[in-house]
């Protein structure tokens, strides 16, 4: 049973189905599981852009269909997940915690927000790539830079010294 979820949650064909059942089921999840003040957050990110673009003649995967989903507290305490293929072509993916504190002395929308947890995904040769990997589970850390504007969020994630992600967010609270 798990080996089939394992295949479900990161074979990218079903990512689209899956990602269109949370929606519409998210009314429902809403009524029954949100209370005051806390959030679902939706997210998409479509780019990723790499500090060095090649190495050792490697194409890195500037596209990498993240899906996720994250929920937040009232006190901006965070828990969420990431499907997304990695910068080697390889299904990935991030379960997290965190937190988001806004940046009011900056800008009123702005925030940081910092996240760790396991990461599944780099295996073979790229199993180096992320800290403390074996076998394909590691572990990530990562700070973003966002900008929310009503329910409406864009998020630059800084992947470690190798790239950035750029994402887009949706809350439902």
């Amino acid at each position: 049973m798990l080996l089939f979820l394992q295949y479900f949650i990161v074979c990218r064909r079903y990512r689209l189905v899956l990602f269109l059942l949370t929606v519409q089921l998210l009314p429902q999840a809403h009524a029954n599981v949100l209370r005051k003040g806390e959030s679902l957050m939706l997210q998409g990110g479509p780019y990723v852009l790499h500090w060095h673009e090649n190495d050792k003649d490697t194409k890195r995967n500037s596209w990498p269909t993240l899906l996720g989903a994250e929920w937040e507290n009232a006190e901006r305490w965070e828990l969420g997940t990431a499907v997304f293929r990695n910068s080697f072509y390889q299904s990935s993916v991030y379960v997290y915690a965190g937190r988001r504190w806004f940046l009011p002395r900056v800008a009123d929308r702005l925030y940081f927000k910092l996240t760790g947890g396991p990461l599944y995904g780099y295996r073979g040769e790229y199993e180096k790539k992320v800290p403390f990997n074996y076998n394909g589970l590691g572990l990530a850390v990562l700070p973003a830079l966002g900008y929310q504007y009503g329910k409406a969020n864009v998020q630059t994630v800084f992947l470690g010294t190798a790239a950035v992600i750029f994402t887009f967010g949706y809350e439902f609270d």
